[in-house]
């Protein structure tokens, strides 16, 4: 589930990147020739090491503290929720990553090395919820988890290695339903807490900046991408089968939708560009054709 556990770490570097000297203006087509800053890499080292252990105590006094506890084991959770969560687990990995590959790139270490090192970053972030799930006798450690968490960073590695940049983005979008007042424990009594527990409400995208695919003299716009979604309705319990017993029919949901490519419209400004690298997580809402098996096709004028 993307619950506060994995947003938090989600945005836990890309909070870093609001400091006005991170330099996105900077040419990342230029960092092979740069040398590593050491001060550079010092602060980004000691922020890391700070946030990651305040992290860490974090996690185990709000999520942990309080739950019964065994011997690490694993849990299946691989045909729950209609696999939403891991769709959450690859979207958090994939940003953290992406976010450790440009703060090692302003510290000035080589692009390589940056995009190996700084790609690892959302399995380093991902892993110690895993090991805490481990130890909880209402759950366990995810297997399915573990792989999406390594999938989601594995995605921006393959990328940056291929194209020096990223050119499928992937993308989270939410609005509210009326599926959260059944259960409001556990998806959420509030709009934030809905935000992160409502799967029903929430889209997960990957977004592709057609025109970096098209040769230079393609008259297309760059800045207009084409965005795939993917979501779930009457997801209510976490199994089939408690979803079929409280008499909901749980069904995926397809989506297409046009998307605006943030990074296109880069300028001078650091403060304008971190802005921009922080919204372009998030799907833009636009005109949005459905498909799910129970409504078929269905188009909305402005989908969230």
């Amino acid at each position: 589930m993307l619950s506060g556990k994995q947003f938090f770490l989600s945005f836990i570097l890309s909070i870093s990147l609001l400091n006005p000297f991170t330099g996105f203006a900077l040419n990342l087509a230029d960092t092979d020739s740069l040398k590593p800053d050491k001060q550079r890499l010092l602060v980004l080292g000691a922020s890391f090491t700070a946030g990651y252990t305040s992290m860490l105590v974090g996690l185990n006094k709000a999520w942990y503290a309080e739950q019964e506890r065994t011997d690490f084991h694993w849990f299946n959770d691989n045909r729950q929720w209609k696999q939403m969560d891991k769709a959450g687990h690859f979207w958090s990995a994939f940003h953290q990553s992406r976010a450790g590959i440009d703060l090692l790139r302003w510290a000035g270490v080589p692009d390589k090395k940056a995009i190996l090192y700084g790609g690892l970053t959302g399995i380093i972030l991902q892993t110690p919820i895993e090991i805490f799930d481990g130890y909880q006798a209402d759950y366990g450690a995810s297997a399915g988890d573990a792989v999406a968490n390594t999938i989601g960073s594995a995605a921006v590695i393959a990328q940056e290695l291929a194209w020096q940049e990223v050119r499928i983005m992937p993308k989270y979008s939410f609005h509210t339903t009326r599926y959260a007042a059944v259960r409001p424990n556990v998806l959420g009594s509030s709009f934030a807490e809905q935000a992160l527990k409502d799967y029903n409400g929430q889209t997960y995208w990957l977004s592709v900046n057609v025109g970096d695919f098209l040769k230079e003299e393609t008259k297309y716009p760059k800045w207009l991408s084409i965005a795939i979604g993917y979501g779930a309705e009457e997801v209510v319990y976490n199994s089939p089968s408690g979803n079929r017993a409280a008499g909901f029919d749980a069904h995926r949901q397809f989506y297409l939708s046009p998307d605006l490519n943030l990074m296109h419209f880069k300028g001078r400004s650091k403060v304008w560009n971190t802005a921009l690298y922080l919204l372009s997580t998030i799907k833009i809402p636009a005109p949005t054709l459905e498909y799910n098996r129970k409504g078929g096709f269905r188009m909305h004028a402005l989908y969230f």
